[in-house]
């Protein structure tokens, strides 16, 4: 009888396992490489977000869920990002209310023209500390049809611009001894109040006011002190008109205001007040106590004024017509 030995597969020898082992181990370690690589993106991409000043953020817009904020919003807001996260509202009812609704208006118009560029708006932080943004936002361009539309954008704080601009617009347009507006910007206003009031119909006044014999003052007093009744009178006239008229410094000693919306008897009781408390302030030079009164010329709109400037020149002639009465009273021109 013949036996037949059975087939028994012989063991891989070393040289068979050793491709297959190294092909694994390799493949292991390509793995392990591309996951730190990962890793190191990811820690790269972590510690630039936490360095980025703007606040990056990413809203679906249909779910109104925020998807994204950058650490730069607890900064910035004062708020807790998981809040934000939770419930977008957080972001609105940051917004100044002032500024709310353009807020809200601008943002819709993303989705008309893809991305709004020139969002500037005023938050409150938590602690209540007012801060400008200027909010940058844009539609996710690579979105698939029928897939989320995401509103991605990055706030920047422009705080301290927005308070440079608005420092240097003040220097451009007050008078920087008294802080009322400026001879130009009193003008710049005027006009516009003057063309305001002839496109509606409305009544407008202009008064036109001047220290009685202020040359004396700085003559007897000194220009200190004459710089002191300057600001005082100032003051008045800003605490006496009212809300939305305009009142400016225009040469030395004058001064002039513009009543929108003021029928004449009330302009004329206005001048009349103001004339009052002027003459009514005390002042005092090395124990002597003095008085000032202003002399006023008051002008109300007509339809023979085609410019500001004739209303002006009615308002300067009644100014001198007051001076040649004695000073010390109004005359309507």
């Amino acid at each position: 009888m013949v036996h037949e030995t059975p087939y028994v597969t012989a063991p891989p020898t070393v040289e068979h396992t050793r491709p297959a082992a190294a092909a694994t181990l390799l493949a292991l370690m390509h793995a392990q490489g591309e996951v730190e690589r990962l890793s190191e993106r990811e820690q790269l991409l972590s510690s630039l977000l936490v360095s980025v000043n703007a606040v990056l953020w990413a809203v679906d817009w249909e779910s109104r869920r925020v998807l994204y904020v950058s650490p730069a919003y607890e900064r910035v807001f004062g708020r807790s990002a998981g809040l934000l996260l939770a419930d977008h509202r957080e972001w609105r009812n940051s917004i100044h209310p002032e500024d709310l609704d353009y807020a809200e208006h601008s943002l819709h118009r993303v989705l008309e023209h893809g991305a709004v560029e020139d969002r500037e708006y005023r938050i409150i932080t938590a602690d209540g500390q007012i801060r400008w943004l200027s909010d940058k936002c844009y539609i996710n361009q690579q979105a698939e049809p029928g897939e989320p539309v995401i509103v991605v954008g990055m706030a920047e704080d422009i705080t301290e611009k927005k308070q440079l601009e608005l420092e240097l617009h003040r220097l451009a347009t007050t008078d920087a001894l008294t802080q009322s507006s400026n001879r130009r910007h009193f003008f710049e206003c005027a006009n516009q109040a003057f063309d305001s009031a002839c496109a509606q119909g409305a009544p407008l006044a202009f008064l036109l006011l001047d220290i009685d014999d202020f040359k004396e003052v700085n003559d007897t007093y000194g220009h200190l002190e004459g710089d002191q009744v300057l600001r005082r009178i100032a003051e008045s006239g800003r605490g006496v008109l009212r809300r939305g008229d305009l009142f400016g410094r225009i040469g030395g000693e004058e001064f002039a205001a513009v009543l929108p919306g003021c029928a004449p008897e009330m302009a004329l009781q206005v001048a009349e007040r103001l004339g009052k408390e002027i003459q009514q302030l005390t002042f005092s030079y090395d124990g002597q106590d003095f008085n000032v009164t202003i002399s006023q010329g008051l002008a109300n709109l007509s339809e023979q004024d085609s410019t500001l400037d004739s209303l002006f020149a009615r308002a300067d002639a009644a100014m001198y017509e007051a001076k040649r009465l004695g000073k010390n009273r109004v005359v309507a021109g």
